[in-house]
């Protein structure tokens, strides 16, 4: 996986934010069609996307450099009653839903200080965490590698700070970062139409007229995910104040068709699809998890307030 990682890295024009439209919509069109291959890996790709982002915009030049031939990801959630913290110069604590955990090479964690959230840039062969893989028990996505982390007093170098305290949720990339795995998530939906689509031809059904009402329903699902992401690219660089509202509605988008996808393959392809060794089980159960983003209620409010303040309105 490491190795798929790093090749998929050196596809990237570059480690720094997309500085227009046309490159926004590159990276995103990127990480969609990873998505649409293999969820897990979009997943883990997403988040070294995101890391490397976050180390080019707030990072020093030694820190830009040493994210050559790395594989990043982000930790951010804190291990319920045992955060990451530094003690002096030493890490304790650990971090939940840490993706990519013996994966990746290095993880840009977060720890609260004087002033707020602290980034840290780790290299994780000199501070490796203990892994606790007993947490990812889950349905789908398990080839994330998503686990418990937690460090003992293994001490950091100086280099390691990133930017500066409250640089990680700085607006508008800590809220519109999220377009990066609703991108991933909407390829998940597109490699669901295919995966389905598939099937139904191989087995002689798809021209079943019920199937076919399946199947049309299926895309009509999937290229609502993908416009909905691509009009959020294209406002990205616009109207300032509608870009986040436009990331939060790509994300109610993504979430609504994502869920009815799922119910529709299902129909569709019936208790085959439960099988474990049949393509469309582990399509099926990644995308149930990974569409489970925090706050889908809160990304829905966003989206009423911007169309009741007339930020967002609908155009064609």
């Amino acid at each position: 996986m490491r190795d798929r990682l790093a090749a998929l890295s050196e596809q990237l024009d570059g480690v720094a934010d997309p500085q227009d439209a046309v490159a926004m919509l590159r990276l995103l069109r990127t990480l969609y069609a990873v998505g649409r291959d293999d969820l897990p890996l979009g997943r883990l790709f997403e988040g070294h996307v995101d890391a490397m982002q976050i180390v080019s915009r707030y990072g020093s030049a030694a820190q830009r450099e040493r994210l050559r031939g790395a594989v990043l990801g982000v930790w951010n959630a804190d291990l319920p009653g045992d955060p990451l913290r530094l003690e002096g110069e030493r890490l304790a604590g650990g971090k939940s839903f840490a993706s990519g955990a013996g994966i990746l090479s290095h993880a840009l964690v977060s720890v609260d200080v004087a002033g707020g959230r602290q980034l840290l840039l780790l290299d994780l062969a000199r501070t490796p965490p203990a892994i606790d893989r007993s947490f990812w028990r889950v349905v789908g996505m398990q080839r994330s590698d998503t686990h418990q982390v937690r460090w003992a007093g293994e001490a950091i170098a100086p280099g390691d700070h990133v930017g500066q305290p409250g640089d990680y949720i700085r607006e508008p990339w800590f809220s519109g970062g999220a377009l990066r795995f609703t991108a991933v998530q909407a390829g998940g939906i597109a490699g669901l139409v295919d995966a389905t689509r598939d099937h139904l031809v191989a087995t002689a059904r798809a021209d079943d007229p019920h199937q076919a009402g399946r199947l049309a329903r299926l895309y009509t699902l999937g290229m609502a995910a993908a416009d909905a992401v691509r009009r959020a690219a294209d406002g990205w660089f616009g109207d300032e104040s509608a870009r986040l509202p436009l990331v939060a509605a790509a994300r109610a988008a993504v979430y609504a068709a994502g869920g009815e996808a799922v119910l529709v393959a299902q129909e569709a392809v019936g208790v085959s699809a439960m099988f474990v060794d049949h393509p469309l089980a582990a399509k099926i159960t990644d995308l149930s998890v990974y569409l489970r983003q925090p706050g889908p209620d809160a990304q829905r409010m966003q989206v009423g307030a911007a169309v009741a303040a007339g930020t967002l309105t609908v155009t064609l």
